[in-house]
């Protein structure tokens, strides 16, 4: 068996060990004490505000272009997908922060290096982020009723999965729980921005998922709903960022429709699907939703592989953006490798985003031209790099690594 098959099926054997365990816990009553409410102090929170406040950048935007990678190549084969993903990863772990962080940026980077863990095997990357874990006390961010304080507790169930510790997601399994004991606003959908599908839902599934408890994937199914009712366009396919957005067009009269937010959100439903049982109901429609966007996003790709960050008024924009087609290109990849997109139509978009990604990796390992941290389509330059592009890259890369059979 080839490495990426054994890795490959390391993760999924995680998951089905985790379905074992998961009846030891019924058969042995108390075995483990979860503390639904109350869990994070008063402390721990002034001290996780304080590492907040100290304003951790997330990335940067040198003015120096510098060199891009020439020893790269676009084959698809494990070896060179692997040496492609490493150097970014590598780059990347060489300038996090030395406190670290519960902010979503972050978030959105870690289940990428532990993706890159599962699909290659090294070891580095999940100490990285198990160590962060660890100084976080695995904690979500201070906000109770913010998806983006949430995203982090996809960290500690992947962690969880490996190691069926319940200390890492008693936390997190508690800030659910006060959520959902919290009544929804009429007035303001709990996850009123795109964006929040991609960060709260996967950590409610996987919390179904680790806990055998369906409250979890019935919550998520019950807020995904409300949001989708507000910002899907059922004819274009595709999400609208936030209501503020419904009716704002681009140049050429189109509605906006963000690349990176529509990113998010299959993004979003790769990870809900993952944890979603085959018996599931809910399995079907999730599903057909990544069918839906994947149809409406392939379409829209452009010559170069990737997407521009105005999905309707690409001539607007004169670069790619590389977080939102690598989260795309996940989905993609993920839906392909689950049977949920037929293989012969989205394997040729797939590997077109791949080496248009490629090209935008620079010798050091800087993944470049990935939009600051916004709301709307907006301006960056080429060598512009932020931890959630990364994060997304490194998604895309592991799946398409799994696809890969030498």
């Amino acid at each position: 068996m080839t490495n990426c098959l054994f890795y490959y099926s390391k993760t999924r054997m995680l998951r089905v060990s985790s379905r074992a365990w998961i009846m030891i816990r019924k058969i042995i009553p108390n075995l483990i004490s979860i503390v639904l409410i109350g869990t994070t102090s008063s402390g721990m929170l002034a001290e996780m505000h304080s590492k907040q406040a100290a304003g951790v950048s997330a990335g940067d935007a040198p003015l120096t272009l510098g060199t891009k990678a020439k020893h790269l190549s676009a084959n698809f084969n494990r070896y060179d997908v692997a040496k492609a993903m490493k150097l970014v990863a590598d780059w990347q772990i060489g300038r996090l922060p030395t406190v670290a962080q519960t902010d979503w940026t972050f978030a959105a980077l870690y289940p990428g290096l532990l993706a890159l863990y599962n699909s290659v095997g090294d070891e580095k990357y999940r100490r990285a982020v198990f160590g962060i874990s660890q100084e976080l006390h695995w904690q979500p961010g201070p906000q109770v009723l913010n998806a983006d304080d949430q995203a982090i507790g996809q960290t500690y169930l992947e962690l969880y999965f490996i190691d069926h510790d319940p200390q890492m997601i008693t936390a997190i399994r508690a800030r659910m729980d006060a959520t959902m004991a919290t009544p929804d606003d009429p007035a303001k959908p709990l996850w009123w921005w795109c964006d929040a599908l991609f960060m709260e839902p996967p950590v409610l599934a996987d919390l179904s998922f680790a806990t055998g408890d369906s409250k979890y994937l019935a919550y998520m199914d019950h807020e995904w709903m409300i949001t989708s009712n507000l910002l899907y366009d059922r004819e274009k396919h595709l999400y609208t960022r936030d209501a503020t957005f419904l009716d704002k067009r681009e140049n050429n009269g189109q509605k906006i429709f963000w690349a990176r937010g529509n990113g998010w959100v299959i993004a979003g439903l790769a990870r809900v699907l993952d944890s979603i049982p085959a018996e599931s109901p809910l399995r079907a429609k999730y599903a057909l939703m990544l069918q839906q966007m994947a149809s409406a996003l392939a379409a829209l790709q452009g010559t170069d592989g990737l997407w521009k960050p105005g999905l309707l008024d690409a001539r607007q924009y004169p670069l790619s953006e590389v977080s939102g087609s690598a989260f795309i290109t996940y989905a993609l990849a993920y839906g392909i490798n689950h049977g949920i997109l037929d293989r012969k139509i989205y394997t040729p978009a797939v590997h077109a985003a791949w080496r248009g990604l490629l090209t935008h990796i620079y010798a050091d390992g800087r993944l470049g031209s990935i939009q600051p941290i916004g709301a709307v389509p907006g301006d960056f330059t080429e060598t512009s790099s932020y931890v959630y592009g990364v994060g997304a890259y490194l998604l895309a890369g592991s799946e398409i690594y799994r696809s890969l059979n030498h």
